[in-house]
């Protein structure tokens, strides 16, 4: 899987200090079980803070002490108390549209054919992640129909999307399997689907969106987004 789009140097640095808050730290997660160029930025990112810390401290740090939040997504799924996080590990891709990633096993399963779907609108449905009861951030699985567009939007705050099935086009360009869109509160953009399936996305927002038309802001309260 070639992907084209990428966290931001910023996010991939913060993930691997453990600062990201839980529902980006699991998209990113996924995202890097399918993409060896931010496994090996990440782990830059590690050995740099590792370095770091050992000129601070002047004392040796213990190695995967900035993956905490990995092992924590770990633990949750049984597999805690392991000190190399599982995802930094050589992951084969799995048939798109069919498993999940690991990362979100322990949240609902891999399997996308047992969730549950909530209809918000045309074509466009939801399935929101619970998270953690300290989460800042929300996490929730979107899937949009051939064809079909959400309405133009902008963000209150930070949103990463991890494209997971199928493809869409927006403002900034094309997103297929394994992109990723690292946006901020400054991007307004109309996805559409472009692909002859279903668009499924994992979307990690920090606040809610702004909706550009008046059924989109009428509509937020009920679709929760």
């Amino acid at each position: 899987m070639n992907t084209t789009h990428h966290p931001d140097e910023a996010t991939l640095m913060e993930y691997a200090a453990g600062t990201l808050d839980e529902a980006f730290a699991v998209t990113v997660s996924c995202h890097l079980e399918i993409c060896p160029d931010c496994r090996k930025s990440v782990r830059a990112a590690e050995a740099m803070g590792g370095a770091m810390l050992c000129e601070q401290v002047g004392a040796p740090v213990a190695e995967g002490s900035f993956g905490r939040l990995l092992e924590k997504i770990s633990a949750a799924s049984g597999e805690g108390g392991n000190t190399a996080p599982a995802v930094m590990e050589q992951v084969q891709p799995q048939s798109p549209g069919s498993v999940l990633p690991a990362a979100l096993g322990s949240y609902i399963g891999r399997n996308v054919d047992e969730i549950r779907w909530k209809r918000i609108g045309p074509g466009v449905w939801q399935h929101p992640i619970r998270l953690s009861d300290g989460a800042k951030s929300s996490l929730r699985l979107l899937r949009i129909a051939p064809g079909r567009s959400v309405p133009e939007h902008g963000h209150g705050g930070q949103e990463i999307t991890l494209i997971l099935s199928g493809a869409y086009r927006d403002e900034i360009g094309y997103f297929g399997p394994g992109d990723v869109a690292d946006l901020d509160e400054d991007i307004e953009h109309q996805p559409r689907v472009v692909s002859d399936e279903d668009c499924i996305c994992l979307a990690a927002t920090e606040k809610p969106t702004r909706f550009k038309s008046l059924a989109g802001r009428l509509l937020q309260p009920f679709v929760g987004i």
